[in-house]
């Protein structure tokens, strides 16, 4: 048994939660912005919490609230008994599943953005798949300082049960290894895509988290390692092909050029050969190349032209930290008309090489080697994605 503890944040739709063990019957001192409607609910959500976790008796609540949806209620009020008594550490109140929380992703689906969420703030998260990412992590790294970890860890927990984020992949951002591991029970058992493993160095630190994954699920959950220092580049290949359920490499440009000791600039010069190792390594594996996040939020034209550079990079997809950002990488992601009219072009001269029963493919005088056919049909396959009117374009 511990003393008091706090947890939570004085923010919208979130609580603060103080907890002290005491005598007799669990006590519950409320004071919340929406006591007038939601009182009594809040009280209700936080009674049947105490019960699960057999905590009916022996503590004294302070709660001061400011909206927080009942999932919430419940995972800052779990974390505190957890800390003040963490003999009962065991024992879970799980919000009920939401329907259609389940699903399957594959290991090659379309990764153009993946939106960043703090993993301690949940008012970040309940609007997220509103905005079409492609995926959505919870991260309980970089973006939690240390004291909150625990708590996040519940929220995230939660978070993945509770909250409708589309069809977007739902990743986590477990800790920099060995901590890491100690995330993965909460979080592969919700209904989880993709691990995202921070500051990885060595085959070893993807293959330790795919084996404890294994331990503890019989799905497969997709790992995505980020790339994030000088030991890690040197490693690319070997961390990329460590597992099978590797399905993506992703660079990590702020750590990166901190570990080298450059600072990070727009023109990214400092990153250009991390950046093309990261792509050699994941195509040489057989996975996809996701690019760095691009810091600026406000900078629009920026972010254009680095998610551009990206693509001609080889980059499948790139990191957004604000949700404003998701659109612009998409329509950068998006073929030109004139790319898809090419496209259609080589298409046709395949179907007429075919026919021919002919091994050379040709457009009008121009050869076409099979890394140009290759590129056609990967365009082909964006712009039906798009939904672009393959034949509505203009030639």
């Amino acid at each position: 048994m511990q003393g008091k503890v706090r947890v939570g944040r004085d923010a919208k739709e979130d609580l603060i939660v103080e907890l002290a063990p005491a005598p007799g019957p669990s006590e519950i001192q409320l004071e919340s912005s929406v006591a007038t409607f939601y009182g009594s609910r809040i009280r209700e959500v936080v009674r049947q919490t105490l019960a699960a976790l057999g905590r009916e008796s022996g503590a004294a609540l302070s709660i001061r609230d400011r909206g927080a949806l009942d999932w919430v209620i419940q995972a800052r009020v779990e974390a505190a008994v957890h800390l003040a008594f963490p003999e009962q550490s065991g024992r879970e109140a799980l919000p009920a599943l939401l329907d259609g929380a389940r699903f399957e992703v594959p290991r090659d689906r379309m990764r153009r953005s993946r939106l960043y969420l703090p993993g301690d703030q949940p008012d970040l998260m309940v609007n997220a798949g509103l905005f079409g990412p492609d995926g959505v992590i919870l991260d309980l790294e970089d973006a939690v300082a240390p004291p909150q970890k625990l708590a996040a860890r519940y929220l995230v927990r939660n978070a993945l049960r509770a909250v409708d984020f589309g069809r977007a992949e739902r990743m986590v951002r477990i800790n920099q290894l060995p901590r890491g591991l100690e995330d993965l029970p909460a979080v592969v058992t919700q209904p989880v895509h993709t691990i995202l493993v921070p500051k990885a160095e060595r085959g070893a630190d993807v293959i330790a988290v795919a084996a404890r994954i294994r331990e503890l699920t019989e799905r497969t959950i997709w790992l995505m390692p980020i790339l994030e220092s000088a030991l890690g580049i040197e490693n690319a290949y070997a961390i990329a092909a460590a597992d099978e359920t590797v399905a993506a490499l992703a660079f990590g440009a702020e750590d990166f050029t901190r570990d080298i000791g450059a600072a990070r600039t727009d023109e990214g010069r400092e990153s250009f050969v991390a950046r093309s190792r990261v792509v050699l390594a994941a195509r040489a594996a057989g996975v996809q190349p996701i690019d760095t996040v691009y810091s600026d939020v406000g900078n629009e034209a920026g972010l254009i032209a680095a998610t551009r550079e990206a693509i001609g990079l080889g980059f499948d997809g790139k990191g957004c930290i604000h949700p404003r950002q998701v659109r612009t990488i998409h329509e950068a992601f998006r073929p030109s008309d004139k790319e898809v009219a090419y496209a259609r072009k080589v298409r046709r001269a395949m179907a007429e090489a075919e026919q021919r029963g002919d091994g050379v493919i040709s457009i009008g005088s121009k050869m076409i080697d099979p890394p140009v056919v290759a590129r056609a049909l990967r365009v082909l396959g964006l712009a039906e994605f798009y939904g672009i009117p393959l034949e509505e374009v203009s030639r």
